[in-house]
Formats: structure tokens, sequence, C-alpha cells
């Protein structure tokens, strides 16, 4: 329990950067979604620019990020020296990348549909290798415990943002797309600035023997990330060059892209779970209770995201308005992403038994395969459904890898989750589900109020067999008090 309490706790913290540092960002969706009406096909183009920019960060970091931490805590090798070689190896690359980038810039432009507007790509691609090179940085402060220092630069970049945006889109009453993408690279460059601590007073080795032996764990992590990542982006990638209307495409991917914002909060949770988790997991391996720890906390994971969905759908009628008007078309999405997210976050649980076993080729495989349901339900699918096969083909490609991750890591690596538990949390949440959205009240303040009372339900049952109230440490104080 005091294992899984530290968890909690360096989840909170990461969870400030991530799950209220991304609610934050979401200011950014009204904005731009209230400045470039759906038909101008502007969100469109953010959406899929950012999707590349998701797709090549993969790869600019290629699996070094979960190397750093494995051979950091293996014991064997001098962490700063694994430090100093992560860091020269993703540097390195990614100096390349940009550098490539800018002077074949417009025929990649012109590849990717933007041959009239080139600067867009080339401020993401600068954006993108900045990124890259920071995420070991920020591994680096994750390893060392420094939690506050991560969140407070995370939130350094978002608060920025936002008030860059702001100035341009609501008080000058700007709406070039272009502008997004400026003030993205100026605050990712400011952020670059704040990390020059962890960039200096070591020696920079580039141990190549190590750098070899940590490629070779971390690079089937890469095809794992880039298969991973591809799940999440591939819809918006693929989207412009299967429908049959290239105007149009923008205008429905825009669409998309925003009433998917709102289904974030999934993506959220699970993120900030994994900054905690990652190198917890690997600083437990060789304790003898690690399997029942990850049971447990898989089991959490999985009822506070359920927890999450049913708050997100039961006040959907409140939680629309954070995009335009004309982006409501999109919100049917909303429920299958999230279900997609929570797949996802299970998946991302289960995959640390081949981690820890040294078998990451697994990963690979199971994603790759989720990977190739995606694409190829998209790409069948697009044309005739539009962004509802874009949904329905997340939702089975995480399914997929979840499944095949789930029984052959019971074979491997076998941990025995509470599967009872989680299934009575499932069917609990299903039957609510219905509840809220197949009775029919038609006054909005009633049906929340309806919807609020299955809410409490849902979290009576957690309090009455998972999370007695006296376990909460701030509750048991003002009990004790009294």
């Amino acid at each position: 329990m005091a294992n899984l309490k530290s968890l909690a706790k360096e989840t909170a913290i990461y969870g400030l950067s991530s799950i209220v540092g991304r609610f934050l960002n979401y200011l950014l969706v009204p904005v731009y979604t209230m400045a470039m009406s759906a038909q101008s096909g502007g969100y469109g183009v953010v959406t899929n620019i950012y999707a590349w920019v998701a797709l090549a960060l993969v790869l600019l970091t290629f699996g070094m990020e979960t190397g750093f931490f494995r051979f950091a805590n293996n014991g064997k090798d001098d962490p700063m020296r694994v430090y100093s070689t992560t860091l020269m190896g993703v540097g390195g690359v990614s100096l390349t990348f940009l550098a490539l980038g800018l002077v074949f810039l417009q025929p990649i432009a012109s590849l990717l549909g933007y041959e009239a507007h080139p600067e867009y790509v080339g401020m993401m691609m600068a954006v993108v290798a900045m990124d890259a090179i920071q995420s070991i940085p920020f591994a680096y402060l994750r390893y060392k415990k420094r939690p506050i220092k991560f969140a407070a630069l995370k939130l350094l970049f978002i608060f920025l943002n936002i008030a860059l945006n702001l100035v341009y889109y609501v008080a000058m009453k700007g709406s070039d797309v272009g502008y997004a993408f400026l003030f993205n690279l100026v605050c990712t460059s400011t952020v670059m600035l704040c990390l020059v601590p962890e960039l200096r007073g070591f020696h920079y080795v580039l141990d190549r023997a190590l750098l070899r032996r940590m490629l070779s764990y971390s690079l089937p992590l890469l095809v794992l990330g880039l298969a991973g990542i591809l799940n999440q982006v591939a819809d918006k990638i693929i989207f412009p060059y299967v429908y049959p209307d290239a105007a149009e495409a923008k205008v429905q991917l825009g669409i998309y892209g925003a009433a998917s914002k709102i289904a974030m909060i999934m993506a959220m949770l699970t993120q900030a779970f994994r900054y905690a988790y990652e190198p917890f997991v690997f600083g437990k391996s060789r304790d003898k209770d690690n399997r029942e720890v990850y049971a447990a906390a898989m089991k959490y994971f999985i009822i506070f995201t359920l927890l999450a969905f049913l708050a997100v759908m039961f006040y959907l009628d409140l939680l629309k308005f954070i995009i335009g008007r004309d982006y409501w078309a999109g919100l049917r999405v909303v429920p299958i992403v999230m279900a997609a997210e929570i797949f996802m976050g299970v998946y991302f649980n289960l995959s640390f038994w081949y981690k820890l076993i040294d078998e990451t080729r697994w990963g690979a495989y199971f994603s790759l395969t989720g990977c190739a349901v995606l694409v190829l339900i998209n790409v069948l699918l697009i044309p005739r459904y539009s962004y509802m096969a874009c949904a329905w083909a997340g939702f089975a490609g995480y399914g997929v890898a979840m499944l095949l991750s789930y029984f052959v890591g019971q074979k491997k690596y076998p941990i025995r989750y509470d599967l009872k538990g989680i299934g009575r949390y499932v069917l609990l949440a299903a039957v609510l589900y219905v509840a809220a959205e197949y009775v029919p009240i038609e006054n909005l303040w009633l049906r929340l109020g309806w919807r609020t009372v299955l809410l409490l339900v849902f979290s009576a049952y957690i309090v009455k067999h998972d999370l007695p109230l006296s376990r909460i440490p701030l509750l048991n104080r003002l009990v004790t008090k009294k």
C-alpha cells in the first residue's frame, strides 16, 4: 500500500502538468474553433499538421526515453553516462532531421499538401526537433524525482501558449492558422532555454558500446511507439488522402479533430499515470511484491478511467461548449474515442511485462497488428463513413492490441488481475451509461440532475468496495481530529 501511495503522490504532481495543463490547453479549442469556422478548414489544417508532428516526435526519440530509464536503473551502468549517451544520440538525430528538413522544405511541404504555406511545415520541424531533444532532460527530471520542475516547465509552455493565442485570436480578432504554429515555436524555444541547467554541468560522453546496447533494447520500442502513435494519428494523416473531396476533407477533419478533443481527458489520465508509473515499475522490478502491485495499479486505473468516461458523457451537454457550434455534428464520436482511449491505457499498463523481461519485440508485434487493423478500416471506410470510420478504427485497433498483450502476457509473465472485480465495474458503468442515454428527459437541468445521481451511484460503489474513505489521508485526519 505504501508503494501505491507513492505512485499516487507522484501521479498527482505529474498530473498537474498533464491533466490540469491539458485542461487549460482546452482554452485553445474554443479559441481556434471560433476564430476558424468549420467550413474554412483551418482547424483541419491544425489537426493534420499536429498529427504529423506527433509521428515525427516518436521517430526522433526512437524509444530512447524508455531506454534511458531501463539502463539508468539497471545497477550496472553509470546513470550520468547513460544520460549523456542518450542525449547525444537523440540530439544528433534531431538536429540532422531539422537540417535536412529545411534544405528540402518546399518538396516536403508540397508532399504534405501545404505547397502554398511551407512556413507551416518549417516552423513545426523546428518545434518537433526541440521537443525530441527536450524529452531526454524531462526524462532525467523524472528519474531524479523532480516532478515540481517538470510540472512547472510544462505549465510554463501551456500558459505562455494560451496567452499568445488569446492576444492574437481573441483580442486582435485574427484568423491566420500560421500564428498557431508560430506561437508553438516561441513557447518551445522558451522551455528549451529553461532546460539549459539540465544540459550542462556534466561531461558529455558518447559511449558507443552503451549506445549499441541501448539501441538493441530501444529500437523495438521505436516500432512499438510508431505503431502506437499511428493508432492515435493515422486517421488524421490518412483522411486527406482518401476522402473523395480534398477541400471538404479539411472541413470534416476539423470537425472530427475538434470533437475528439472533448474525449482527450482519457489521454490526460493515461499520460499522467505513465509519467509516474514508468520509473516506478523499473524501480520495483527487483521487489518480490511487484506483480501484486501491478495488478492493483491496473484495477485502480480502470476504475478511475471508467469514472472519467461517465463524467464526460453525463455532462457532455455542458462540455460541448468547449468547441464552436458548427463543430457539434462531430460529438457522436466522443464515447467511441473515449472507449478507445481506455483500451489504450489498459494496453499501456499491460505492456510492462515484455519491457521487464527484455522481450520488447512482443510490443512491436501487438502494436503493429493493432495499427494494421486501424489503417485498414480507415482506408476502406473513410470514403463512405467519413470521420465515424476514424473513431471505430481506433476502437478496433486498440482493442486488438490490448487483447493480444493480455493473453500472451499471461503466458510469459503471468499477473493475477482481479478480472471479476474489474468486470463488475465495467458492467456497472455500461448499465449507468445506458440509463443516462436512453431515459428521455427533455429539460437540461433535470437531465443533468438524473445523471449526477447515476455518477454518485458509481462513486458510492467505488467507496464501498475498493476505496473506503478511511484510506484517504486528508479525510482520515479530519475524522481523527473530530
